[in-house]
């Protein structure tokens, strides 16, 4: 036996691999000899001693099993899926106590355990007491859940409550995104059904007057009654609205007159007078046509039963004003029987399905000035503004004045139709309708026909429907033989009546349907608005002066706070990750739109601007059908019937059968806006009843609070005793349970010195806590912000980094409690920048944005949540408190957008791009971002922590360089100077395109290129790029507009002008859209090229101004490629 030996390593010097590998080896030897030197005696014992049985821990359904030797690393796996930070990592910790037959082990697990202490048996050595706690401890946390059958650390299961929901099978992806569209049915207003359309007998109605005044002195409009069959809500029954037309407005007030009766006779003379009416202003009174090989048919001839719809029945009558009272009201029966002649007389006409006029016409022949219409003889001067119907055509016109043509006359095209193959008048009636004029010498009439009715329910829209219509009627005027024309007698006051019903109807509809909404949610209606449930229902897309949005983000934090308290009174033994776990999967989309679903709301979303021409009034037909060809067998789709990603799909647009397809997110935001709806007008205790009807539970026992403020009272270790005093004093608020502030100011790595707990559960709430206080504040002191500018006072105001300078303000980091030393180092140079923040800017931008740790913000937050449960929910009482200490809270005058935002957002509005590139430098990000302006290139870099802390960074410098340059106005600017600023803005390309116009863009002529300036070359391409263009609309603006972000070129730059429609390209043969307005637009484009030209093109004349951009932007691409800069291809 060698008794000593020595052994010599030789290693290159220098070798740093070799060197790291014998010391590697010296420390195993060390680690070994001084394991071997500390044996316990009985580990000694030969192996053909009797051992210890070996314990294990088995579940019999999964198999897996824990024994003593895995026990330890099980534990340890179980604490590291505990919540930690950088400041400290949960693991257990072992206490051993020797007794003379053996030792036991206490283990002590991390607060956010689901328990903290456990002593285990008695055990020869002190590893195998370690190996059985930790096989008690693991047993214990499988049989609390801790651990799944599996015996691996359990993840976050669903709430059941939430889980088992729904029963509505919705498979796919993407539940609650903009990017699931799905087809849904439209729910129908319950009062505006009724069966009494073909009753014989006494007809009992409930009556609603219908005022109009107008702003305009002299404008009168006749008073009119809505009679229905059952009673509708208050707020629709007392309805006050402004009605927006082109050059007035007209207020309507809507007020309950009492139950009328109408008998047979009388209730068959009003729906002959409504239907003449509503057809021929704004439907039709003849179905058929040569072209569809139909004979044509006069709808009010015979039975008009197919004409009135059970599910939308009701009456709109004219009232005499003369015999009217405050109590009750007198329909004009004059004005009723006049029509319901007239639909007589024109039945007599097409007894016999033809138009027959010979028989009628029998007037006698006198010396007198007389004019003959189709059933009256009337004096010239008698006939100016007399409204007539015309027998050929169904539809109402006004007459204007009597002209000096007759039907011998030549023909001019100014009819109804305009058609210019007839030599006279005469002979076009005869051809085109089968009409031989029996008074052929008599003056023709000039007349203004009716126009289409416009949406009046916004401002928005008041100078946008009608300014068309308004600069052509002038050239709208007919001639018409008078024969063709039966005299309604209708006042012109009466008339105008009928162009403000489809906007007044629709929003009374609208109400009904959210005050029929409301019933079901059965809360108290007295004390819930139908004006805001219905604009929790009402999208962006509706166009009107108010939508869901404002309500959404209330709704949300509403939402977030009741699930928070919910869940943190509910449940004491699980950690801050656990609550955030299931309160994510509450209140996310996909959760909320199953919910929705569940309780159909979708049907009462109002997702569609409203389109008066579809509107149709009971007794009317569509002149718009658009019937239906959606996948599915009936009229009410209560379920998701189909997704698609098809992006023609037009969303909100229903078919005659109310199917429409939806975003799927849409139904989650309405959710949340329910939600808002309901705690504006009713607080928190309506906001519960909607969540409970949504089947989401949110209430609250007096038990659970009391057991919370139990639990607190054990928080008892601090080092500083008057740590609470000090701090209750600056906050302004005595605590009832010390052991909450305690809690607050505990961080997770005190428990390195003892402590059992920490702030992160209170943190939790306390987040909810604030978000519904601020979004609160803000959503009413800042009434008419919209949405969007409220979202980014949120974001603004609810941010940990926020939180972080309100802690370092009110010197709230002094009281926390922690056993960290590079936390201590994170917040001491934190505190350090915010104080020296007065230095000169540029000192500032140069060092990059500092972020405060996120320990800081989250003892505000848990501080918030702290008096929160020692106040037993009273968020009023919390607001007091915080208030103060989160002042000044941003408003929109001083809210500043992220850097990064604020300069993407002024490259998007001037036309330019950002170029980025992001690079990962150890513990920091560096962040390169360059513009490219017409002439300067500008790079600046920046660093930070993250990406988001680099890119804003490096903005600020190119911000900072814009201001320099005058490009943009320095945040201390005023206002006014922000305001004058950005009132210039740059035309660039717009590139919001219909894409279900697939008309071709025709090929470009050869056009001269002007060159407004050069610069020094420098942006001659080492080889062309090559660019596919489609040549449907919108295609070449598209591949212009990719092109020029690709190679970082300003964006392109459009002026339209007016020219003659013969100007209009016809290369493209017959597919080339004529323009029907009289003139076309031709569009000017100009690109600048960095470092390069100028190139100005002006384009073909088009019908519209997106296909006349086309032309441009599709004559830029082959100049281009001309230039040898690009390589067009067509696809």
């Amino acid at each position: 036996m060698i008794t000593r030996s020595h052994i010599v390593n030789v290693l290159c010097r220098g070798n740093v691999k070799q060197d790291d590998l014998i010391s590697g080896i010296m420390r195993s030897k060390a680690s070994m000899t001084g394991i071997a030197s500390n044996r316990e005696p009985e580990d000694s014992h030969p192996s053909f001693l009797p051992t210890e049985e070996i314990n294990e821990y088995h579940i019999s359904k999964t198999g897996a099993k824990i024994t003593t030797d895995s026990s330890i690393s099980v534990l340890n796996q179980y604490c590291d899926k505990l919540p930690k930070d950088k400041y400290y990592t949960p693991r257990p910790k072992f206490q051993f106590t020797h007794y003379g037959d053996g030792y036991e082990c206490t283990v002590t697990l991390p607060s956010s355990a689901m328990f903290q202490l456990l002593v285990g048996q008695k055990a020869r050595n002190m590893q195998k007491a370690k190996q059985l706690v930790c096989l008690d401890a693991c047993k214990r946390l499988h049989q609390l859940g801790a651990l799944d059958d599996h015996l691996s650390p359990s993840v976050e299961e669903p709430p059941p409550e939430i889980s088992s929901k729904s029963s509505i099978s919705t498979p796919g992806a993407g539940l609650g995104t903009t990017k699931r569209k799905e087809l849904h049915g439209t729910t129908k207003v319950l009062s505006m059904s009724g069966s009494w359309g073909s009753d014989r007998s006494v007809t009992k109605l409930q009556g609603y007057k219908l005022n109009f005044v107008c702003d305009q002195v002299g404008q009168k409009y006749s008073a009119f009654v809505l009679l229905i069959d059952a009673s509708i809500a208050k707020e629709a029954a007392t309805l006050d609205i402004d009605l927006y037309l082109h050059d007035k407005m007209v207020k309507a007030s809507v007020s309950p007159c009492g139950p009328l009766e109408l008998d047979a006779w009388q209730m068959e003379q009003t729906k002959l007078f409504q239907a003449l009416l509503f057809n021929s202003l704004f439907g039709k009174l003849f179905i058929g046509s040569k072209a569809s090989k139909t004979p044509r048919e006069f709808i009010l001839k015979k039975d008009d039963v197919f004409l009135w719809n059970k599910e939308n029945m009701y009456l709109l009558l004219p009232v005499d004003s003369t015999l009217d009272s405050h109590k009750s009201v007198c329909i004009n029966w004059s004005v009723i029987d006049v029509v319901a002649t007239a639909v007589g007389f024109m039945r007599s006409i097409y007894s016999d399905g033809k138009c027959n006029l010979t028989d009628k016409l029998n007037y006698e022949k006198n010396g007198e000035d007389l004019i003959h219409l189709a059933n009256k003889s009337c004096k010239g001067n008698d006939l100016k503004n007399m409204v007539v119907l015309a027998i050929h055509t169904g539809k109402i016109y006004t007459i204007v004045v009597v002209s000096d043509l007759c039907a011998n006359s030549k023909f001019d095209g100014t009819t109804d139709k305009k058609e210019a193959k007839f030599r006279t008048f005469a002979e076009y009636f005869e051809k085109k309708y089968s009409i031989f004029l029996c008074h052929p010498l008599q003056p023709l009439l000039v007349l203004k026909p009716t126009h289409n009715p416009h949406n009046l329910l916004s401002s928005k829209n008041r100078d946008e429907d009608n300014v068309v219509e308004n600069k052509n009627r002038a050239n709208s005027l007919v001639h018409m033989p008078p024969e063709l024309l039966i005299p309604l007698d209708l006042p012109i006051d009466v008339l105008r009546v009928f162009y403000l019903f489809p906007s007044l109807m629709h929003r009374l509809e609208s109400l009904m349907l959210a005050s029929q909404l409301r019933s079901e949610i059965a809360y108290r209606d007295s004390d819930i608005s139908s004006f805001v449930i219905l604009e929790a229902m009402t999208t962006l897309r509706c166009c009107e002066d108010f939508s869901m949005e404002r309500l959404e983000l209330l709704g949300d934090s509403v939402l977030k706070y009741a699930v928070s308290a919910h869940l943190f009174m509910t449940f004491l033994n699980k950690h801050e990750g656990q609550l955030s776990s299931r309160r994510q999967e509450t209140i996310c989309n996909a959760t909320l739109y199953r919910l929705g679903i569940e309780r159909r709301i979708q049907g009462y979303i109002r997702d569609a601007a409203f389109d008066p021409r579809r509107w149709l009034a009971p007794g009317q037909l569509s002149r718009r059908p658009c019937p239906c060809e959606c996948p599915v067998n009936s009229e009410v789709v209560t379920e998701d019937i189909h997704r698609i990603d098809d992006k023609s799909i037009i969303i909100g647009k229903a078919c005659d059968k109310g199917h429409r397809w939806i975003c799927s997110k849409t139904i989650s935001d309405c959710v949340e806006a329910l939600i808002g709806a309901y705690y504006v007008e009713g607080g928190l205790k309506a906001a519960f009843a909607v969540l409970k009807w949504f089947q989401i539970e949110t209430e609250i026992e007096e038990e659970l609070i009391m057991e919370a403020l139990s639990s607190a009272s054990v928080r008892n270790y601090l080092p500083k005793v008057d740590v609470v005093e000090l701090l209750e004093a600056k906050l302004g608020y005595t605590f009832q349970m010390k052991g909450l502030l305690i809690e607050a100011l505990t961080h997770s790595s005190q428990q390195e010195s003892g402590a059992t707990y920490c702030y992160q559960r209170l943190e939790f709430l306390g987040d909810a806590v604030l978000d519904i206080l601020i979004t609160r504040h803000l959503f009413l002191s800042h009434k008419d912000t919209d949405e969007g500018e409220l979202t980014d006072l949120r974001s603004a105001s609810v941010n940990n980094e926020n939180f972080a300078q309100v802690a370092v303000k009110h010197n709230l980091h002094q009281f926390l409690q922690h056993s960290s030393g590079f936390l201590q180092d994170q917040i001491t140079e934190y505190v350090n920048s915010l104080e020296s923040s007065s230095m000169d800017r540029a000192s500032l931008l140069s060092s990059g944005p500092c972020r405060g740790p996120k320990v800081l913000g989250d003892i505000v937050e848990s501080i918030a949540g702290a008096i929160l449960i020692d106040s037993k929910l009273d968020l009023d009482l919390v607001w007091r408190v915080f208030k103060p200490l989160l002042s000044p809270i941003v408003t929109p005058e001083n809210l500043e957008l992220p850097r990064f935002r604020e300069l993407n957002e002024w490259s998007d509005k001037n036309g330019y791009f950002i170029g980025i590139k992001c690079e990962n430098r150890g513990d920091s990000t560096m962040a390169i971002l360059n513009l490219q302006l017409k002439d300067l290139l500008l790079v600046r870099q920046g660093c930070g922590k993250n990406k988001v802390d680099a890119k804003a960074h490096a903005a600020s410098l190119l911000l900072r360089d814009l201001e320099e340059k005058g490009l943009i106005i320095p945040r201390n600017a005023s206002r006014v100077e922000q305001l004058e600023k950005n009132s210039g803005t740059v035309k660039h390309c717009n590139n919001v395109l219909d894409v279900m116009d697939t008309q071709n863009v025709a090929p470009p002529r050869q056009k001269e290129v002007a060159v407004l300036s050069t610069t020094t070359p420098g942006s001659v391409l080492d080889k062309p790029l090559v660019v596919k263009v489609k040549l449907s609309k919108g295609g070449p603006r598209i591949s212009l507009y990719e092109s020029c972000k690709k190679l970082q070129w300003p964006m392109p730059t459009f002026e339209f002008v007016k020219v003659e429609p013969s100007v209009c390209s016809s290369s493209c043969g017959s597919s080339q859209k004529v323009a029907p307005q009289g003139f076309a637009f031709a569009s000017t484009i100009t690109l600048h090229i960095p470092n390069g030209d100028v190139i100005s093109l002006t384009g073909d004349g088009r019908a519209d101004k997106k296909s006349s951009q086309d032309s441009a932007a599709l004559l830029m691409l082959y100049e281009l490629q001309r230039q040898r800069r690009f390589q067009v291809q067509e696809v």
